[in-house]
C-alpha cells in the first residue's frame, strides 16, 4: 500500500486586531468567510476560504511566536496519526488527532470527508 496524502488545509496564526486580518485578507486576496467562532462582529476565531485561520489575541505583541497550528486534510488520518507516534510526538489537550511535535509546533489532523477531495486539491498545479 502506497502512503496516504495530504495537504496543508489551514495555518492557524494569533493576530491583535483581527478585523484589520480579515479585511487584508479579504480585500487584497478575496478570501472570504468559511466560519467563524463568535460572531461575525466579535469573532474569537475566523476561518477563511483559502487557509487563513485568525485567532483573536488582541494581547499578543511582537513578531515571534505567531503562529498557532497547522491544520492537516488527511486521505487517512488513522494511518497519519499512527503513522506520528513512531516520532517524539505528544498528545494535545485539544483531543487525539493533535500532536505537538519535539520542537513545539501544534498539527491538527484532519479526516478528509470525502477521501478523494485529497487527491482533487493535490492535483491542482497553479504554477502550470
Amino acid at each position: 500500500m502506497s502512503i496516504p496524502k495530504a495537504y496543508v488545509e489551514h495555518v492557524a496564526v494569533w493576530v491583535k486586531d483581527i478585523h484589520w486580518h480579515i479585511r487584508f485578507f479579504h480585500d487584497v486576496f478575496g478570501m472570504t468567510l468559511r466560519e467563524v467562532q463568535g460572531t461575525v462582529e466579535q469573532p474569537i476565531q475566523y476561518w477563511t476560504l483559502g487557509g487563513m485561520q485568525f485567532i483573536s489575541a488582541p494581547e499578543f505583541a511582537g513578531p515571534e511566536g505567531r503562529l498557532g497550528h497547522l491544520g492537516v486534510m488527511c486521505e487517512d488520518m488513522e494511518y497519519a496519526l499512527s503513522a506520528a507516534w513512531k516520532f517524539d510526538v505528544t498528545e494535545m489537550p485539544q483531543g487525539r488527532n493533535w500532536l505537538r511535535l519535539p520542537d513545539g509546533l501544534a498539527v491538527e489532523f484532519i479526516q478528509a470527508s470525502p477521501v478523494a477531495c485529497v487527491a482533487q486539491a493535490l492535483a491542482i498545479n497553479p504554477r502550470s
